[in-house]
């Protein structure tokens, strides 16, 4: 067995022994392609193939910040594996620890004190470790090191017959009667959009609109909450990764997040999604506050992810 970098010639095989292993997460050659040979920070360095007599057997993508991420910078302490998978009759043969403790030897070499697993913004396949889909995967990393953090909940909703409930209804009246407006984003308000989002919620927040307004569709994929003084104080967005049923993020002004107005935007944003004709709505990542709060709403988890992270020593 050798471990080699990536090069073209092992897009075809990578691909499909991805699709052979990762079984809960199948992907396209475009899909690849877009995801991670197309990421800006994508580094044929960082990114391995392991061989069996010139047969694909494993892969692992590791990834460094080449490009600042906007307000966090290039996070030069930091370096993600964004993923690793190994053939199944080639398992417990050391190749899937070989390919981490490469591009851990690399990733340190460059600088990073540290390395996350999957969850590299903004474009992860995964946000964390999924120990039920993948039952052989927490054992595997917390044997080389890394250590558990917080839980990840992917989660959706049938939206087919979504209708305003009496009481969704009721609270948008009172909101409104305080002098509250929900609304659709239009461009008069896009330097105020991307600084809200900057302060409120930081870069990240900020990139996703900034894209959508780019490609000028933020007028339809935009939600907002204008306050009585006529300032945006809350925001919500879909399709951030190119698909109409992905929803998210969604934020509301921190001093303003007792006043149910979070929960009216959600509702409005599923009553524009369900007159666009898109009938199911996801999320890829939160957390367990909001886990709780979506499934008060009827949004359901499907997936549970695990997030993991080590620091690395001489």
């Amino acid at each position: 067995m050798e471990i080699v970098n990536y090069s073209q010639k092992y897009e075809g095989p990578v691909v499909a022994l991805w699709n052979e292993t990762m079984t809960a997460d199948p992907i396209t050659v475009q899909k690849f392609r877009t995801q991670a040979l197309f990421d800006e920070n994508f580094d044929p360095g960082l990114c391995y193939v392991a061989l069996s007599d010139g047969q694909c057997v494993g892969f692992c993508l590791g990834m460094r910040r080449k490009f600042p991420y906007l307000e966090r910078g290039l996070e030069p302490d930091r370096g993600w594996i964004v993923a690793l998978f190994v053939k199944e009759s080639f398992r417990r043969r050391g190749i899937g620890t070989a390919l981490v403790h490469r591009a851990e030897s690399d990733m340190q070499q460059a600088g990073a004190k540290n390395i996350t697993l999957f969850a590299y913004s903004p474009g992860y396949f995964f946000p964390g470790v999924d120990g039920e889909n993948y039952p052989a995967s927490i054992p595997f990393f917390e044997k080389l090191g890394y250590e558990p953090g917080k839980h990840e909940y992917s989660m959706c909703k049938d939206l087919h017959g979504f209708r305003l409930s009496p009481e969704g209804l009721a609270k948008k009246k009172a909101a409104e009667e305080k002098g509250y407006r929900f609304v659709n984003f239009t461009y008069d308000r896009a330097l105020e959009l991307l600084e809200f989002n900057r302060v409120q919620f930081g870069g990240g927040w900020k990139r996703n609109a900034l894209i959508a307004m780019r490609n000028g569709t933020a007028e339809d994929l935009i939600l907002l909450v204008i306050n009585p003084q006529d300032r945006i104080c809350g925001f919500c967005m879909r399709m951030i990764d190119g698909n109409p049923a992905r929803f998210g993020p969604i934020g509301i002004d921190q001093s303003l997040r007792n006043e149910g107005l979070g929960s009216i935007l959600l509702d409005f944003a599923q009553q524009e999604m369900a007159k666009r004709g898109i009938y199911h709505m996801f999320f890829i990542s939160t957390d367990d506050p909001g886990r709780r709060y979506y499934e008060r709403k009827g949004v359901k988890v499907y997936r549970h992810c695990i997030s993991y992270k080590k620091n690395l020593t001489d």
